[in-house]
């Protein structure tokens, strides 16, 4: 980041203004919206003083009953006292005067996401606070060198961004401007630990870590959505099961507020001008509308009531009770490949009670294949979820065989070959001429053309995506892919065939990466653009995507597991479809696969790994 011209301003405090001269037992709180009230929570849980201040009357005494019933339902849950709940509350004091700052050790604001607002709020506190005690602003779209810039004492202002909600989300980023003292940010990184909070040290950038990295996917689940891609609900779905989410991004932009993240990406867009964080238009829209997400009752989804988390249904919501209507029966499958997936899939088949046929170059292959299914299956009986008959009876249903000739009588031959295309139309030509008519032909690829399978057939039509998430028999979900020859009742047998093996069909078209990986890869290859630009560290960006974002694991982690010369290919595919500059791999994710350094199955990746 450029460093500010000279402002004429010290930035070295002299030891008896140090921003740490006092400790921080006594914290003023400027803003009584929802994340203000959990900050305000937190701290006078933690044993601070807390001062609450807002313009708004309601807004204080709203504070405060929040604060009643938060810690109301921690006594009835044996999580606090009431001598501590007494303790909490008469430790909170709520005003409309921001003069009653005065007496605080750090000011938190956190009003609307305004600069004009912001810059004012600030103004007034220097003439308020004591020269040494700590500004913090709650932004994580605005420039924290631009508030601290324009204020008395710059040396003192540092970003202070917790995450909603505040009580619970454990992340708090902690972001300096050139402009910090280092002591203000010791100071605050202590009370940060003290209220069991995970602090990480960050410079200033719109979006930081997290909000960097979550909003760009974000905007592009809305792009997806306003291009009818997919589905919300589809879109959702796929992100919730196919990456183990807590919620999908459409709902969660109504949940931050659809303004706001308008706000917080026009800022990232501005910074960077990266396209990938260009608003995508539907946002402006809706917040045009005021259709701003849940506190408007109404955003990409319809709720029940302002401020409500209830879906209500609005006449666009999904019908899936026709989705199977014309289905082709399904009695017998065929399973091409030996690999884990393909023994993953025939699993799921088999359990199901479908008779499924296992074939594989060899027969040696397609056995290994079926004993790696036993073991599966073992293990399955061994924790409780299935008994022996039911285990024996799956294992029964499966056929091996080195052909695929074997498929001449199967409902659906399903492939899960190499992800190579020439390997996979190869394979496609075959089942063109073995299998009966009127039998469905999927592939599982994850980032190929289903048209380029599908071509190479006497019967498009019947050619159809069904991409499983790896583990097959543990994940939900399967992204359904149709092309632009697939025929209705091809899709409807997908569907008929997912909810038969208890899966969740998402519907999607024929572009690189479907759903998930569209969505998914960009988001890791721009959390290797950070390290690149020593922004961050592995650590750090892992730590904010899982405290912050309550992702299972973080971008590396998750880089690593995948395999860097997996990820880099699916990132290439997306390039060269989309010809989006911002698309284009991260050269250190392109160095590394070039040295040979592919993660977790090579010992090193973004991280170095003890060899099995």
């Amino acid at each position: 980041m450029d460093r500010l011209p000279h402002t004429g301003v010290s930035t070295t405090p002299s030891s008896d203004l140090s921003p740490s001269a006092a400790p921080l037992t006594t914290v003023a709180v400027v803003g009584l919206g929802t994340m203000g009230t959990g900050i305000a929570e937190i701290l006078a849980r933690a044993g601070r003083e807390v001062i609450g201040i807002d313009i708004s009357e309601h807004a204080c005494q709203r504070a405060v009953t929040a604060l009643e019933v938060a810690t109301s339902r921690a006594v009835e849950r044996e999580r606090i006292s009431q001598e501590e709940r007494t303790g909490i509350l008469s430790r909170f004091r709520v005003s409309t005067d921001l003069r009653t700052a005065a007496d605080a050790q750090l000011v938190i604001e956190v009003v609307p996401e305004d600069y004009g607002i912001k810059h004012e709020v600030f103004t007034e506190l220097d003439t308020v606070v004591s020269p040494s005690t700590i500004l913090a602003t709650g932004t994580n779209a605005l420039s924290v060198t631009r508030l601290a810039a324009e204020s008395a004492r710059p040396e003192r202002v540092l970003g202070l961004h917790f995450f909603n909600p505040a009580p619970a989300m454990k992340l708090v980023e902690i972001v300096s401007s050139v402009l910090t003292s280092p002591a203000a940010v010791t100071a605050v990184t202590e009370l940060a630990r003290d209220l069991g909070k995970e602090p990480v040290a960050l410079g200033d950038r719109p979006g930081f870590v997290a909000d960097g990295l979550l909003f760009g996917y974000l905007n592009q689940a809305a792009a997806m959505y306003e291009a009818k891609y997919a589905a919300r609900e589809d879109i959702d779905a796929a992100m919730r099961l196919g990456c183990g989410l807590p919620m999908g991004p459409l709902a969660l932009l109504d949940l931050i507020g659809i303004d706001t993240a308008r706000t917080v990406l026009e800022a990232m867009y501005t910074a960077s001008g990266d396209r990938l964080h260009a608003p995508a238009p539907i946002l402006g829209q809706l917040s045009e509308a005021g259709l701003t997400g849940r506190k408007a009752g109404r955003g990409f989804y319809t709720y029940e009531a302002p401020g409500s988390g209830t879906v209500a249904p609005d006449g666009a919501t999904a019908d899936e009770e026709h989705a199977t209507d014309g289905a082709r029966p399904v009695r017998a499958v065929g399973v091409a490949g030996s690999g884990t997936m393909a023994s993953g899939i025939a699993e799921v088949f088999a359990k199901a009670g479908l008779d499924v046929v296992l074939a594989a170059r060899t027969q040696e292959k397609a056995d290994k294949a079926k004993a790696r299914i036993a073991k599966s299956l073992d293990r399955s009986v061994s924790k409780g979820r299935m008994t022996q008959e039911a285990r024996d009876g799956a294992l029964a249903r499966i056929t091996p065989a080195d052909a695929l000739d074997a498929f001449a009588e199967v409902d659906l031959a399903v492939e899960a070959v190499a992800e190579d295309l020439n390997v996979k139309q190869e394979l496609f030509r075959v089942l063109d001429k073995v299998c009966k008519p009127g039998a469905v032909l999927a592939t599982t690829t994850s980032s190929l053309p289903v048209i380029a399978c599908a071509r190479v057939t006497s019967r498009p039509q019947d050619v159809i995506g069904m991409h499983f998430f790896n583990p097959a028999p543990a994940m939900k979900l399967v992204e359904v892919v149709r092309t632009v020859l697939t025929a209705d009742d091809v899709r409807a047998t997908a569907h008929a065939v997912c909810k038969a093996v208890r899966k969740h069909p998402v519907d999607c078209g024929d572009r690189a990466g479907f759903i998930v990986n569209a969505l998914l890869f960009p988001y890791l290859n721009n959390a290797v653009k950070m390290i690149e630009e020593h922004y961050a560290t592995p650590d750090d960006i892992d730590t904010a995507m899982k405290l912050g974002g309550g992702y299972p694991m973080g971008p590396f982690e998750l880089l690593d597991v995948v395999g860097l010369d997996v990820s880099l290919a699916i990132q290439q595919v997306l390039h060269r479809e989309f010809r989006d500059p911002g698309l284009a791999p991260a050269p250190l994710l392109e160095h590394l696969v070039a040295a040979g350094c592919l993660g977790r199955k090579t010992g090193r990746g973004f991280r170095e790994y003890a060899r099995r």
